[in-house]
């Protein structure tokens, strides 16, 4: 039985391979090698260190040339050609999801995540960007740039509830745009492509950032997509208004938005439509409730761009007490807005928003592990290259998960002893040598080009042109 799964993952990981090697266009073999470089990165802390590393068998020439050319000009004439490697890739990666076994959803989460470059002077469309410091008391702000970043929630009982994240897609916010309008670009990418254009229902999960109309406007478009975002607890919804049926006909704008609910004045609450509850049992043994109130057919104004008034969503309060029926964090409120969000139960929401916090492990992986934010370069076009590539890089780490092997330190006594221990981004990473140096790569063997390969013992040079002849003649004289 074990021989077969490991036939399956085998395959499976190739099929990876083989579509990520064709979806590269320029530098193939310098770019794959360079990703499996990344993927079992133990030692290297800068980008040029990568070029040391046993499975880039080129020089950092290649490397840098590998990145500056992974995608090409965005021109009018190249625009196509770019769109469509867009396209291959996304296609690529969205091929190593399995289907779902535990919900009847698919799962994403979007969210953004900073790139400092303060000491770039010559860096283009730098900004100020939200970037938290240890030092208490100072702001948390940074000059660089910022990424909106789009990634595939796996399903809990495939990962052994690992903090897994896939990468879809990753695009620089302009510092004339915003990380909505951005973000909505990419949905748009991701839903139009072959792998999720079916009639299944999916599920988009985010902070409170993107409960702005800019950015849910645009997602009730989509029939099958439901979004649940947080908001803020000082925000102020509306019962939707229902009129009593009279047959005088009254005059002026028909009312839409009922009674006032704010959030933070308990007095215009009403009675919750439905309500839930859970136990859980902390790590430490702690047994806490988890409370759902669910109210239903609520309002958020809108403007003239967005009719939020035509999109009722469902307003969620997360209260968490411990055994005492003490409150233990503040209540959490969220938005579930999509015309097919009641097929979602309201534990199916809670989990979901739940699991959104996987992203923030791949962000902070990423940049640990990854070198997602040490390239240091005064092009703009070259670093949203090296952002794509670590994406990617991540990708090849879950594509290779069901052939990895613990490989636990001295110090790691914990993982000697469980069996039963389930595969992390960090623990794929420390074996992926191993499992290139087995399964082969598609990049052959780098050859010099440029060099001669030296003159062979004992030939002697024939002269050809007058002078060398002349000159033959008078040595041979001088000898005799």
């Amino acid at each position: 039985m074990k021989n077969q799964e490991t036939e399956k993952a085998i395959k499976e990981f190739r099929r990876w391979r083989e579509n990520l090697f064709n979806g590269l266009k320029a530098r193939k073999e310098s770019l794959i090698e360079l990703i499996d470089a990344l993927s079992s990165n133990q030692q290297a802390t800068s980008v040029v260190e990568l070029s040391l590393n046993p499975l880039f068998r080129r020089n950092y020439n290649s490397l840098y040339k590998g990145i500056q050319e992974f995608f090409p000009y965005q021109t009018e004439d190249t625009e196509d050609e770019y769109l469509k490697q867009i396209k291959d890739l996304l296609k690529a990666v969205s091929l190593t999801i399995p289907l779902s076994q535990s919900r009847h959803f698919n799962l994403f989460a979007i969210d953004t995540t900073p790139y400092q470059r303060p000491y770039s002077p010559v860096l283009a469309d730098k900004k100020f960007i939200h970037y938290p410091n240890p030092i208490k008391g100072n702001k948390p702000i940074n000059i660089g740039h910022t990424y909106s970043v789009i990634c595939a929630l796996p399903d809990p009982t495939i990962t052994g509830n690992k903090p897994w994240a896939v990468p879809l897609s990753g695009e620089r916010v302009p510092s004339n745009d915003k990380a909505a309008n951005v973000g909505n670009k990419q949905l748009k990418e991701i839903f139009e492509s072959s792998s999720f254009s079916r009639q299944e229902l999916s599920v988009l999960v985010a902070d409170n950032f993107y409960s702005q109309r800019d950015f849910i406007g645009e997602q009730v478009n989509y029939k099958n997509l439901v979004t649940i975002t947080r908001v803020r607890s000082n925000r102020v919804f509306y019962r939707q208004f229902i009129e009593k049926i009279t047959t005088q006909k009254k005059s002026g704008h028909p009312r839409w938005y009922g009674d006032k609910f704010d959030l933070k004045d308990e007095n215009t609450w009403t009675q919750p439509n439905e309500v839930t509850q859970c136990v859980f049992t902390t790590k430490t043994g702690r047994q806490l409730t988890t409370t759902i109130s669910a109210w239903k057919q609520m309002l958020m104004r809108g403007n003239k761009n967005y009719k939020m008034n035509s999109y009722p969503f469902t307003l969620l309060q997360i209260l968490i007490t411990d055994e005492v029926n003490n409150a233990v964090w503040q209540p959490m409120w969220l938005i579930v807005i999509g015309s097919r969000r009641e097929e979602l139960s309201l534990i199916d929401c809670y989990q979901s928003y739940r699991q959104r916090y996987d992203i923030e492990h791949f962000f902070r992986f990423s940049k640990q592990k990854l070198l997602m934010t040490a390239y240091s370069t005064p092009d703009v076009r070259h670093e949203e290259n090296w952002f794509k590539l670590t994406l990617l890089a991540y990708v090849n780490l879950w594509a290779a998960r069901k052939l990895a092997v613990v490989l636990p330190r001295p110090w790691e006594q914990y993982l000697k002893t469980n069996e039963l221990i389930k595969i992390s981004p960090s623990l794929v990473q420390r074996d992926f040598e191993r499992i290139i140096s087995t399964l082969g790569t598609f990049a052959s063997s780098p050859k010099r080009r440029g060099y001669s390969s030296g003159r062979i013992k004992g030939y002697k040079q024939v002269p050809r042109t007058r002078h060398q002849v002349i000159k033959k003649r008078q040595k041979n004289k001088l000898n005799k």
